[in-house]
């Protein structure tokens, strides 16, 4: 198993995401263990002084102005954890818990919050058992971190609330520490604190959907690719050098890649036969552009991911000489934007496949394809209502595209007037990934049996090695009409898996 190991410098969005999805144990460096100490140290200085220090001997948000006496303030550590875990609704998944908490290690040894090495060492013991957390959708509004679902999180690690096992069985958090041999947290000074003050959640679910896009915008250069074959477009628009005059980098990758799942095509160039159809649609020919501008949009939701990678979120924070300062980097605007942005691209990815894919079924604008590649039409329906299914992902899309982040409600008696709800938008996005994953695996399904209606025509070797691989994962070619759910969702788990890249890849080579 990977073993992956937390520096004080901070992390690869690679790690997160073995830790989250594939269970890598975590181990803490001695650089780490080290800043853990040394930040300590600092906060037990303050702790012995009499003047106030917010985080260490005060009380939170609105109620800061108070001083607490130090017979109280493992108790206030405690309460702040206890209070702070008011989510509710659903569960939230494991993935983005185990990110999240791997995040707040992250940043606990980083050496600028002040918590005990123990404490860190728990939170790694816990993530090693396979002990997640029971954490709820609604709580967090991105702004002094993601609070509620941190401090589920936190509670865990006291031993209190309820988690979840490594046999995927709910119980209390103190009875699963205990058959794994974990000591409960006793809280002191700053470090309940610690536990909830960051933008962890978002962040996690930020770097795995920069992950799943990266796929899924392949996945659409391939299936966009397979839709101007059945067409019978034109692979002159993806020419390197008519992208070149437009120098965006996303917009050539998408080029080429569909201009190498193209390769070897018998089916492209054949509009030229029609005298009317000078050049494709839209869909079809500004394929790359669309989902180029994604990609582009990807790149810099990457930038900011591997910047928050780097940062210590808390507060307040102890510098390396040796203040201990408030601030607030605990803001979650520059990852909410980005969350709402990707949601965007989602959404116009999802829209241009549905144009193409209503493309392929009307037989007035399919270039001699029967009316919704029925087999026999009015008898067969075929593909029709593969089609409804698609807009309606679609029109779920553009209202999930809808910014988060430009909504705030005050909170903690005005104290925090300003939040940036970055939680909300990253839920709304994984939301979208699923959606648009179902539209592309539609396209595909549409895109594969217009291609296998056009006999006499073949089609690129690398579109042959998608249409078998579409195939023996379960979704049926052209014929008579059949239940066709089990088809979709066959081709969205082949989209989702990463099946239909590799397919294509297998003759093209490594795409963007």
């Amino acid at each position: 198993m990977q073993t992956v190991v937390v520096e004080p410098t901070g992390l690869q969005a690679a790690d997160v995401v073995a830790v989250a999805r594939d269970g890598a144990r975590v181990e803490l460096s001695e650089a780490a263990l080290t800043a853990l100490a040394a930040a300590r140290e600092v906060i037990d200085a303050l702790a012995a002084k009499p003047e106030p220090v917010y985080g260490v001997s005060t009380g939170f948000g609105a109620l800061a102005v108070r001083h607490i006496d130090p017979d109280l303030r493992g108790r206030l550590q405690r309460n702040i954890v206890r209070s702070h875990a008011a989510g509710t609704g659903p569960r939230v998944e494991r993935e983005v818990v185990r990110a999240l908490m791997f995040l707040r290690l992250k940043t606990l040894a980083s050496g600028h919050t002040g918590v005990r090495p123990q404490v860190a060492q728990t939170i790694a013991a816990v993530l090693n058992a396979g002990i997640t957390p029971v954490v709820h959708e609604y709580g967090s509004l991105g702004c002094s971190g993601d609070l509620a679902p941190l401090s589920h999180c936190a509670l865990t690690l006291l031993g209190e609330g309820e988690a979840e096992g490594p046999d995927g069985t709910v119980r209390p958090a103190g009875e699963l520490l205990a058959v794994h041999g974990i000591e409960p947290v006793e809280l002191r000074e700053k470090e309940g604190l610690a536990l909830l003050n960051g933008t962890d959640g978002m962040l996690g679910m930020l770097l795995m959907a920069c992950a799943d896009l990266g796929r899924l915008i392949s996945s659409a250069d391939i299936t966009a690719a397979l839709s101007l074959e059945a067409l019978l477009g034109t692979d002159r628009v993806l020419a390197p050098e008519l992208h070149a005059i437009r120098p965006h980098p996303g917009q050539a990758a998408s080029a080429d890649n569909m201009l190498r799942v193209l390769a070897g095509s018998g089916l492209t160039g054949h509009h030229l036969d029609e005298a009317p159809r000078v050049q494709d649609a839209y869909s079809v020919r500004c394929a790359p552009q669309v989902a180029g501008a994604g990609r582009d949009t990807l790149a810099h939701a990457r930038l900011v991911a591997e910047r928050e990678l780097a940062a210590a979120v808390d507060n307040p924070v102890v510098l390396p000489d040796g203040r201990v300062e408030s601030n607030g980097n605990f803001h979650g605007a520059p990852v909410a934007y980005v969350l709402d942005f990707l949601a965007v691209a989602v959404a116009d990815l999802a829209s241009i496949a549905e144009r193409r894919t209503d493309r392929l079924l009307d037989k007035n604008r399919s270039h001699g394809l029967p009316p919704f590649l029925a087999d026999d039409p009015g008898v067969d329906s075929g593909l029709m209502i593969a089609q409804y299914t698609q807009a309606a992902l679609v029109s779920e899309l553009k209202r999930l595209a809808v910014p988060a982040s430009v909504d705030s409600i005050p909170s903690s008696a005005m104290q925090e007037d300003h939040v940036s709800m970055g939680w909300s938008a990253a839920r709304k996005l994984r939301t979208g990934l699923d959606h648009l994953a179902r539209v592309i695996a539609i396209e595909l399904v549409a895109a594969s049996r217009a291609i296998e209606l056009r006999r006499g025509l073949t089609p690129a070797p690398a579109t042959r090695a998608v249409l078998t691989a579409t195939r023996e994962a379960g979704v049926g070619g052209p014929g008579p009409d059949r239940f066709l759910a089990p088809d979709l969702a066959a081709a969205e788990a082949l989209v989702s898996s990463g099946g239909l890249v590799a397919a294509a890849e297998s003759v093209t080579g490594p795409l963007a």
